[in-house]
């Protein structure tokens, strides 16, 4: 009943909320990205978006349709790698930024590795500003991560922006230091708050550094300080700090696909397909769950 390349082309457009970025991404023209959705609306009886000339937004049809969507391409996906006889194999070394930890990124993981059991999955955590350099120096395959500010390379899997947040308690002196809680270097969400607050003359002072999201959350449901986050992935407990604060904008901030330059023909195959997956279901990257009660036990 649906095609499967007006559900990927949906999915696209789900993911970015951009019709523009959906086609950059598929490598097709804007003008066939809207033709796509409106076949889908039309096949599904339901309106899936309600955009304007500012923004896309998926109306309730169209969060219904994420997870059909997702199910039938994988379905297709799956038919077409029983028929044409091709297993994947091979050793695949995936980087996933900090950001992630509370995300439902390991249901995509537990996915893949169910429809690619041989395949030997590597999975590194760590800073954005590390996976790029570990990504470089060709120890990683496949990289999910923030883009460092200037940087156009790499697959666009959603856009968001940078708050500034903290416990919703606390109170931001502004004739004092600002707190910062941070990642040590070379985080590129701290490079970002730093540059900003230097542009705007705001003086600051660590209050607390960890290379531990976990760390960095709890020192900020202490109150100890404010930490710049992406927008859409606050995590429970915490809050944007109000604008009547008076801190400045930390703009906007590019999650995205990488790969590396390994010429290992097995990796190459599993990391295009976890990167199809990790697109397929990029809507689950937005959504935060809350941290186990001892995380370091987790």
């Amino acid at each position: 009943m649906y095609e499967p390349v007006q559900l990927r082309t949906f999915l696209a457009v789900a993911q970015t909320l951009s019709f523009t970025q959906a086609a950059r991404r598929l490598g097709i023209r804007q003008s066939t990205v809207s033709q796509h959705v409106r076949r889908l609306e039309a096949e599904a009886g339901r309106q899936l978006f309600v955009r304007d000339t500012h923004r896309v937004d998926l109306t309730e049809d169209g969060e219904a349709m994420l997870g059909f969507a997702r199910t039938i391409l994988q379905a297709h996906e799956r038919a077409a790698a029983f028929f044409t006889g091709t297993r994947l194999r091979g050793r695949l070394r995936f980087g996933a930024s900090e950001d992630f930890v509370l995300t439902r990124l390991p249901e995509i993981l537990e996915s893949f590795r169910r429809e690619h059991p041989e395949v030997e999955l590597e999975l590194t955590v760590e800073l954005s500003g590390t996976l790029h350099q570990q990504l470089e120096a060709g120890r990683l395959d496949l990289v999910l991560a923030k883009r460092r500010t200037g940087d156009t390379h790499g697959e666009v899997v959603w856009q968001d922006t940078l708050a500034w947040i903290g416990a919703p308690q606390l109170r931001i002196d502004p004739d004092r230091p600002l707190p910062l809680i941070a990642f040590p270097p070379p985080g590129i969400t701290r490079a970002r708050a730093l540059e900003v607050l230097e542009e705007h003359g705001r003086s600051w002072r660590f209050a607390c550094t960890s290379g531990s999201l976990s760390g960095l959350i709890a020192a900020a449901r202490a109150g100890l300080g404010v930490m710049a986050h992406t927008r859409g992935l606050i995590p429970p407990g915490l809050v944007p700090v109000p604008t009547r604060a008076g801190l400045p904008e930390l703009g906007d901030v590019d999650f995205v696909l990488l790969h590396g330059r390994r010429r290992d023909v097995a990796a190459q195959e599993a990391a295009d397909a976890l990167a199809a997956a990790v697109l397929a279901g990029g809507d689950r990257l937005h959504r935060v769950t809350d941290l186990p009660a001892h995380p370091e036990r987790a």
